[in-house]
């Protein structure tokens, strides 16, 4: 579940949860993003709720009921909002999210568990994608 983050300035960020217990109303928090980072995900987290059977237009500062995203779509958008977060520099943004975007679906889903639970999976796919060394 995609959920929209209302920030100062009229700008917005998002938070992905991922549903537990057969999909349950309550859920774990995946990752808070918003800023740069946001800014470059945000293409591929529109293709994702398109992909999901939402609008894109629904995506706005003012949303507050969460967007749904089906499960494959989801993984993708939540590991590149993990991978994303904890980069400054636009050109290796970039770079990751190019990407993750080429990966296979298979790919993708590897990735998330590993990223989902160390920090150092993160990194990982940082330094895979782009290089990063951070």
């Amino acid at each position: 579940m995609l959920h929209v983050l209302p920030r100062d300035g009229g700008s917005y960020g998002v938070e992905l949860w991922e549903r537990v217990n057969g999909g349950a109303p309550q859920g774990r928090l995946v990752v808070r993003i918003w800023g740069p980072p946001f800014q470059v995900a945000v293409d591929q987290v529109l293709e994702a709720l398109r992909r999901s059977g939402q609008r894109a237009s629904d995506l706005h500062r003012g949303r507050k009921t969460p967007l749904e995203l089906n499960e494959p779509s989801g993984v993708r958008v939540a590991l590149l909002l993990m991978a994303l977060k904890p980069l400054r520099k636009s050109s290796r943004m970039e770079a990751v999210a190019s990407a993750i975007r080429e990966m296979s679906e298979e790919e993708a889903y590897y990735w998330f568990a590993k990223a989902r639970e160390s920090a150092s999976a993160q990194r990982a796919l940082r330094i895979l994608a782009a290089g990063d060394r951070r």
